[in-house]
């Protein structure tokens, strides 16, 4: 059943509203993906805020237009969602990155990152750019990491004073 011209409307309304208090999108293809590991990623993202939408490309288009951004979804041929996300990219992108390397693994659909926007630049951000940054170390991780990298000089020099110390020392002729 086609969609009334009111519903076209609410769509558009519902995609700029969600544009407007979001800060990065995310476009994904979830083909063949079964409706319980949808859900479960919606559940699991929604505790961060995140909401998860299947919005026509072409009233997407409208809507992202409506928003001051340049990007045509119609271009992408598979199906897509969007990801409405009130943060950065980083923020979210290796939680949707593990949930399509989890679907692949278990052989369960496809599930792929196409994109991604981002809205305070008002820049289109390709899925090699979105998939690296979903590789990345989170922010603890890398913070221990330059705590390490700080400190281990510091407890080399500790250690070979510790080391000459053992050392019984040499008798002068």
């Amino acid at each position: 059943m086609p969609l009334t011209k009111a519903k076209k409307k609410e769509y558009i309304d519902l995609g700029v509203s969600k544009i407007k208090d979001s800060k990065s999108l995310i476009f994904a293809d979830f083909n063949k993906v079964g409706v319980e590991d949808v859900k479960r990623l919606r559940r699991e993202l929604r505790k961060q805020g995140v909401d998860f939408r299947v919005i026509k490309k072409r009233l997407l288009k409208i809507a992202l237009k409506d928003s001051g951004l340049d990007f045509d979804p119609s271009q992408i041929k598979t199906q897509m969602g969007t990801f409405f996300i009130p943060e950065d990219l980083s923020s979210i992108a290796s939680v949707i990155y593990k949930f399509s390397k989890e679907i692949e693994k278990g052989k369960k659909g496809e599930f792929k990152i196409l994109g991604g926007v981002d809205v305070s630049e008002k820049k289109f951000v390709e899925a090699l750019e979105v998939i690296a940054i979903a590789k990345l170390p989170s922010r603890e991780v890398l913070l221990s990491q330059i705590a390490m990298l700080l400190t281990m000089p510091l407890k080399q020099l500790m250690q070979a004073l510790n080391e000459k110390a053992k050392q019984p020392e040499a008798v002068a002729k």
